[in-house]
């Protein structure tokens, strides 16, 4: 069988404002939050001061990192602490706004912060703000003695120009799977007859991708991440002690045993913004996020003592929204008085917080007492075989079609909505396409009946499912 090679997989996105004190970078990044709803989610833990948001400009996302005020040499604690913030910012981004003030021109600080990012040699627009008159944007043109090839004048406070530089931070970035599939004409120009063709040999296979899977372990601060790889590893890789935070940096561990091979990466705690305080833990959590978007599955460890606190359904939808695999683990479960239900009743009440996603693995271990930690290689596997299922088109069609035709969409103005065909499409998770009359009048709630029965139907537990509606 002959899948379509169309969707490239997801790339990482970061952008980052920097810059000296009192230049109006936080009116700036609340300015950018303003256009359009632009920040679809302030992510609990991410920063002590709203500074880390995920972007969505025009369909493009990416994460947008605000930074302190850089001070080149200082002997002040606070500043020190801030400055190496901004080294690693700057590390993390893909691209750099600089943010300087029109009304103050050219300072010695805004020269040493243009040395440090021409060292770090990435794409960087230099913002110039504060000009709100025409008069202004003539000072402005001060800012190309700087040394970089565009600079863009905005006032924070009105807005003007912000639009100018979403638009010239999204031209600067790769595109990642959502968009292609949003608008790439090849798929609108597919004829489903001709080029979604099916090999006699194998049309009845499922057939699976083997490649490393990378496990990101993520939680909150202390509930046994660290134990949980050293368990898993039968070796101390990272430090483990009984205060939160240990882990400042994503540990990347190599496992290969009992058959089973994959990276676990073990991150920092996230905990709630207010109260993430050092700057050290700061990026430290952003780093996190980043080792969830990179990796294939992310393991979400609970303390069984507290159960899924808002902290944890915050973390659950931040996996959800990447498209990742999940697995939730139950850790400490030795530390619960039981009964005869005991376990019963507690995943029910987790299920009940998870729906709809009703088919989330969950495990209860105990690292301590080693209890189930090994029924997580099982469920990893399980889960990436699920991510890299492919059910044959025959297959497909013989069953979701008898589905439709027993239950079909509600018609749209007196005619019929009818589902001629479906294909799986060759990407990184899986991705059905529909072809039918009118998509567009497809509601939700079938939408949902559709992915409910793929799920039932080909078992994709613990794995997010995309489709796609398109008119044939």
């Amino acid at each position: 069988m002959r899948f379509l090679n169309l969707i490239p997989n997801k790339v990482n996105r970061t952008v980052a404002i920097v810059g000296r004190p009192n230049v109006g970078k936080s009116t700036f990044f609340n300015r950018m939050i303003g256009q359009r709803k632009a920040i679809i989610d302030d992510i609990s833990g991410v920063t002590r001061d709203r500074i880390y948001g995920e972007v969505d400009w025009n369909g493009v996302h990416f994460d947008l990192i605000d930074t302190g005020g850089y001070v080149s040499h200082t002997d002040d604690v606070f500043e020190k602490a801030i400055k190496e913030q901004v080294k690693i910012a700057i590390d993390e981004a893909q691209v750099i706004l600089f943010l300087v003030d029109v009304t103050t021109g050219i300072t010695d600080l805004d020269d040493s912060v243009a040395d440090l990012l021409r060292k770090s040699k990435k794409e960087v627009l230099v913002v110039v703000n504060k000009v709100d008159n025409i008069s202004r944007s003539h000072e402005a043109m001060e800012f190309y003695s700087l040394g970089f090839a565009e600079i863009f004048p905005v006032s924070s406070l009105s807005g003007s120009g912000t639009g100018e530089i979403l638009d010239a931070v999204v031209e600067r970035l790769p595109k990642d799977e959502d968009e292609f599939i949003k608008n790439n004409e090849e798929i609108e120009n597919i004829h489903w007859k001709e080029d979604l063709t099916v090999d006699d040999e194998d049309e009845d296979a499922e057939t699976t991708i083997n490649t490393v899977p990378k496990i990101a372990i993520i939680g909150q601060p202390n509930v046994g991440k660290s134990s949980m790889v050293n368990a898993l590893m039968g070796e101390q890789r990272n430090i483990v002690t009984d205060v939160a935070g240990t882990t400042r940096d994503s540990i990347h561990s190599h496992f290969n045993k009992f058959g089973k091979e994959f990276v676990l990466v073990d991150t920092a705690g996230i905990r709630k913004k207010t109260k993430v305080h050092e700057n050290l833990e700061f990026y430290s959590v952003i780093r996190a996020i980043r080792a969830v978007e990179e990796s294939d599955i992310v393991m979400i460890m609970i303390d069984a003592k507290f159960g899924l606190e808002a902290q944890d359904m915050a973390l659950f939808k931040l996996v959800q929204r990447r498209k990742k695999g999940i697995l939730l683990v139950v850790n400490k479960w030795d530390l619960i008085e039981k009964e005869t239900n005991t376990l019963r009743d507690y995943e029910a009440a987790l299920r009940t917080k998870l729906a709809p996603h009703n088919d989330i693995p969950i495990l209860f271990t105990s690292v301590l007492e080693k209890q189930r930690i090994y029924n997580i290689l099982e469920l990893i596997s399980e889960i990436h075989t699920n991510m890299n299922k492919r059910i044959s088109t025959r297959v497909l069609n013989d069953v979701m079609l008898k589905i439709i035709e027993k239950s079909p969409p509600p018609p749209y103005r007196a005619s019929s909505i009818k589902i001629k065909y479906i294909t799986q499409l060759h990407s990184k998770n899986p991705t059905f396409a529909f072809f039918c009359n009118h998509p567009k009048y497809l509601p939700e709630n079938y939408k949902s009946f559709l992915k409910n029965k793929l799920r039932e139907q080909f078992d994709f537990k613990g794995v997010s499912i995309n489709m796609i509606f398109k008119e044939k």
